[in-house]
């Protein structure tokens, strides 16, 4: 039945006469103005208050009110597939201007160090089923697109997946989202070599307290820790460590990852760090590096977070 509704859906967006996901006009995906309300800005960083531990910085292409809150509801929430592709264009913005702010892929050529890897927040399982599909990894899929025709080597990497059941988040403070959340994610099986492949932007619909883009940036830098204390032990800095992917990614994963407390969340966001074995790592370094969280980009966030950027 999963199937048989996004096959429907899809069919749905291209067949049935639309209507705006902002504002209800006829026979549009998106009007104008809507649009220019989605991409028509410059990026903003966008700074949550309190910010969570570990939180990459986090660029965002509108503000989560009026016409775009509206359509990132139609999209999530009823089914509005046609909207992936504006959502995903004002996101490729989003992550142009975070990428651009760390300095990744300046010069000409290709970047040396691999295809920008856009990592998206998963849903659960669960809202998955219930709404159909993924709106994080569809948008993503759609951002990625729209940064390869503007020239920007990108792909998806759905790295990250659930791996305890969360309460929901609504109604929750930022202290309790964060605690909710802590641990929450893990790395696929064969994760760990996708995140060799280039560095790393997070990526999400909206951003309210940061806590699901911190701990999927905790998750990563987990397995890059593991990775790095298995070179160095092996001598051998060319490839991911096999014995790091399974510890880390696998359904029985204990050694250094399920015990992550948000504590030790936060000394993985520091500028020295402890890994495995004792190895040192600091993961602003090597900006760029393969497997490094550059930043995160989101398509929409909180007005109250754009005001403390602009005072």
């Amino acid at each position: 039945m999963e199937g048989v509704r996004r096959w429907w859906q899809e069919l749905a967006g291209l067949v049935l006469p639309a209507e705006c996901g902002g504002c209800g006009s006829a026979r549009t995906v998106l009007c104008p103005q809507c649009r220019a309300a989605l991409s028509g800005a410059v990026p903003f960083r966008v700074r949550p208050v309190p910010e969570p531990p570990g939180l990459p910085a986090v660029h965002a292409a509108a503000r989560y009110a009026d016409e775009v809150r509206a359509a990132l509801l139609a999209h999530k929430e009823r089914g509005a597939l046609t909207l992936a592709r504006p959502l995903g264009a004002a996101l490729a913005g989003a992550v142009r201007a975070g990428v651009g702010e760390v300095g990744w892929g300046e010069g000409e050529g290709p970047h040396p160090l691999g295809d920008l890897l856009l990592v998206p927040v998963p849903s659960t399982r669960a809202a998955v089923r219930a709404r159909g599909h993924d709106p994080a990894r569809r948008i993503a899929l759609a951002a990625a697109g729209e940064l390869r025709r503007a020239g920007v080597s990108a792909r998806v990497a759905a790295v990250l997946r659930q791996r305890r059941p969360v309460a929901d988040q609504s109604g929750l403070g930022s202290r309790q989202r964060l605690d909710n959340l802590v641990g929450a994610l893990t790395v696929v099986p064969g994760g760990a070599r996708v995140l060799c492949g280039g560095p790393v932007v997070l990526v999400d619909d909206v951003v309210t307290t940061g806590a699901s883009l911190a701990e999927a940036a905790r998750a990563v830098r987990a397995v890059r820790v593991a990775a790095a204390a298995e070179r160095a032990g092996q001598g051998d800095s060319g490839r991911c460590g096999e014995e790091a992917k399974g510890a880390l990614c696998g359904e029985g994963a204990t050694a250094g990852y399920v015990g992550i407390t948000r504590e030790d969340s936060k000394k993985l966001s520091g500028a020295k760090e402890g890994g495995a074995d004792g190895v040192s790592v600091r993961p602003s370094d090597d900006v760029g590096g393969a497997g490094e969280v550059l930043c995160a980009a989101v398509v929409a966030a909180s007005p109250d977070s754009f005001e403390i950027n602009r005072n």
